[in-house]
């Protein structure tokens, strides 16, 4: 399971409403790449396959597919706004390394 602090639920609430995209999920994932191995995608989503992971964290359907959710698994997302910018940012206990950024991972 990956979990939403109330910030990061606000703005994916805000982000589906404002695209007029309400019947959609929040697809989180993985992809090689980024300085550290891994980069973080997230992306809104409303075609599943049957190896998704498909649940549901503070009213917003979060879908992963099967390859990410070993590398996500008990994730949490925030979002965070400060002078040098804002978005989300990602706490992964299956990160041996991070970079920088916050954005790319090792695991």
């Amino acid at each position: 399971m990956i979990s939403l602090t109330d910030k990061a639920a606000d703005k994916v609430k805000e982000i589906l409403t404002k695209e007029d995209k309400q019947d959609h999920a929040l697809r989180i994932g993985v992809k090689g790449g980024g300085c550290s191995g891994f980069s973080y995608t997230m992306n809104l989503d409303k075609i599943f396959s049957e190896s998704d992971q498909v649940f549901e964290e503070k009213g917003i359907k979060i879908v992963i597919d099967a390859k990410s959710f070993i590398y996500l698994t008990g994730m949490k997302v925030d979002y965070v706004e400060n002078l040098s910018g804002s978005g989300f940012a990602f706490s992964n206990p299956n990160a041996t390394r991070t970079c920088g950024c916050g954005h790319s991972f090792q695991a």
